[in-house]
């Protein structure tokens, strides 16, 4: 299955999986040619979906055929570009840059990994690229994709491995 992202406005987009477009949220950089880390740009691309992080103390499992795995109070994903670690999961405190996955607010309460600039790893490419829980008003993103939760359960009972995400300018 191709989940299809296609930019609609500045800072918003359409997120469609076959089943009718859902409203998502973007980077405030737009879609675009992702050159460097901290750019707010989503990724324009074909991505494979990884898998499933979710928080277990406010949802239960996530019912999907991707790989799923619950999310730490010390849980990071390392963006600090010359890091041997660099776009991946790590452990917090890292003695790098890191942005935590176990967050006050709800945005990465459910997330798939979306395989950007992970194989091989290209240092400053980008990082963290996420679809993950929207913020209320839909506000731009750091780079993700962001739908409702309520889609992000619909989509994610739905992937399997060898699903891509494609995000279109």
């Amino acid at each position: 299955m191709n989940v299809i992202v296609t930019r609609h406005g500045t800072h918003e987009a359409l997120l469609d999986w076959g089943q009718g477009a859902r409203r998502a949220a973007i980077g405030r950089g737009g879609i675009a040619d992702k050159r460097a880390e901290g750019d707010g740009i989503t990724p324009v691309g074909t991505y494979p979906l990884r898998r499933v992080l979710y928080r277990s103390d406010r949802l239960a499992l996530p019912a999907t055929r991707l790989a799923v795995a619950a999310t730490m109070p010390n849980d990071g994903w390392c963006d600090a570009p010359m890091n041997p670690k660099y776009n991946r999961q790590v452990k917090r405190p890292y003695r790098a840059g890191s942005e935590a996955l176990w967050r006050d607010d709800h945005l990465y309460d459910l997330l798939v990994v979306i395989g950007f600039n992970d194989h091989p790893v290209v240092q400053g490419k980008g990082s963290a690229i996420f679809l993950h829980v929207a913020r209320p008003a839909f506000t731009p993103t750091e780079g993700c994709v962001a739908i409702a939760l309520s889609d992000l359960v619909a989509l994610v009972a739905l992937l399997a491995s060898g699903d891509a995400i494609a995000i279109k300018a």
